[in-house]
């Protein structure tokens, strides 16, 4: 990953600058190998470190990790319980590591139903991070794309019944100020790894004109040639917005 931040950076614009990833497969992974659930959640946060070292080589500047959805917590409690445990653990070894590399890491997601402790972690560790200038990793917790929106509507509900605002001021640019990650690049791309092709609930709004790309590879076997392929399909894209290139229709004839 390169600067964080929307500052301008001297590399290939035709690269994204801000990937997506829902973190599918880990139960698949292990199962095809006779192994508990357990052993691939421990690989798939192995996962990561190898990925945020890939980032930054190709000077991704923020990437966003789908961890733990808020509908997750409907998994059995022995699962959640596993994955409350690796996300402590995780947070605890890798904060040092990040504040090192310069990367800084930031939680998204709702808080107020995770452990004490959990909370104390991420506090600590986002702490520890802040001053990170190389790159931003994201890491979305307890989180949805519906409960986003819900609580960037509820903030401006807020604001009118405060009398601060008018109804007739709300539009796409106020929800879009206050939905998660609205201080990062737009995502470009975003990526789903085991071969579901859906969103789960992920950024909905912050997904809007995103590049998808979904692959069969589960997560734990995703490494830097899957993410080469990829950055190589997004690079293949015409990202026109809702417009239409200079050749309008009659490319298409």
């Amino acid at each position: 990953m390169s600067a964080g931040g929307t500052g301008v950076t001297a590399y290939d614009f035709q690269g994204p600058r801000h990937i997506a990833i829902i973190m599918d497969g880990n139960g698949r992974w292990a199962a095809r190998r006779g192994l508990p659930p357990s052993s691939g959640h421990k690989a798939g946060v192995e996962r990561i470190r190898d990925l945020i070292e890939a980032c930054k080589e190709r000077r991704v500047e923020v990437l966003t990790l789908f961890a733990f959805s808020s509908e997750n917590w409907q998994r059995p409690p022995k699962e959640v319980e596993l994955l409350m445990s690796l996300f402590h653990s995780y947070l605890r070894k890798e904060a040092r590591r990040m504040q090192e590399q310069g990367i800084r890491l930031r939680i998204i997601g709702r808080r107020d139903r995770f452990s004490p402790r959990l909370q104390r972690a991420i506090a600590e560790a986002e702490e520890i991070t802040r001053d990170g200038t190389s790159g931003t990793l994201v890491i979305a917790a307890d989180y949805g794309g519906q409960w986003d929106i819900a609580q960037a509507a509820r903030q401006l509900a807020d604001e009118v019944a405060a009398g601060k605002r008018n109804p007739e001021s709300i539009d796409e640019a106020a929800l879009a100020e206050r939905v998660q990650l609205a201080d990062l690049p737009p995502v470009d791309l975003l990526i789903r790894s085991s071969g579901e092709q859906r969103i789960s609930n992920f950024i909905l709004w912050q997904a809007a004109y995103s590049e998808f790309y979904f692959t069969d590879t589960l997560w734990p076997d995703f490494g830097e040639a899957e993410l080469d392929a990829a950055l190589t399909a997004y690079r293949q894209r015409d990202r026109r917005y809702g417009g239409r290139g200079d050749q309008g229709l009659e490319a298409r004839a």
